[in-house]
């Protein structure tokens, strides 16, 4: 009866213990264009609803996009103030190398807020890997 008892308050405290872990997601964003401010401000909400949330977002081939300077949505909202914010709150913001180099792209033409990864497909994989949940808005 004992190790009865003793199984199911492990049991509960590995629950407890599960409902405080830090959610870890990462954001696919390939097209700046079609994804941009939809994944922006889907970030936002997540942030609202979750602010422990651990965030990497990776951008390859045209995702880069809307972390270069002046980068602008097709109805004219700017980026990187709304980038600017949410790096503020946590969220990190990822440009593929690869990308950079077929297209012919400095890393200078970047925001501040913008970290650089040497694949974000290989980032990707490897984010799931560890437990990452993948959204792609």
């Amino acid at each position: 009866m004992r190790f009865k008892s003793f199984l199911l308050a492990l049991a509960l405290s590995c629950f407890a213990c599960a409902g405080w872990a830090q959610d870890l997601v990462v954001y696919h964003i390939d097209n700046a264009v079609a994804q941009g401010l939809k994944g922006l401000r889907n970030l936002r909400n997540h942030m609202d609803a979750d602010p422990e949330a651990k965030i990497i977002v990776v951008t390859h081939a045209e995702g880069v996009d809307m972390l270069m300077e002046g980068a602008k949505a097709p109805d004219g909202t700017e980026f990187a103030p709304l980038v600017s914010a949410l790096r503020a709150r946590g969220v990190r913001f990822e440009i593929c190398e690869i990308t950079l180099k077929n297209r012919g792209l400095k890393k200078d033409q970047f925001i501040q807020e913008a970290d650089f990864t040497p694949s974000g497909v290989v980032r990707l994989a490897k984010l799931q890997q560890q437990g990452y949940a993948y959204i792609k808005p």
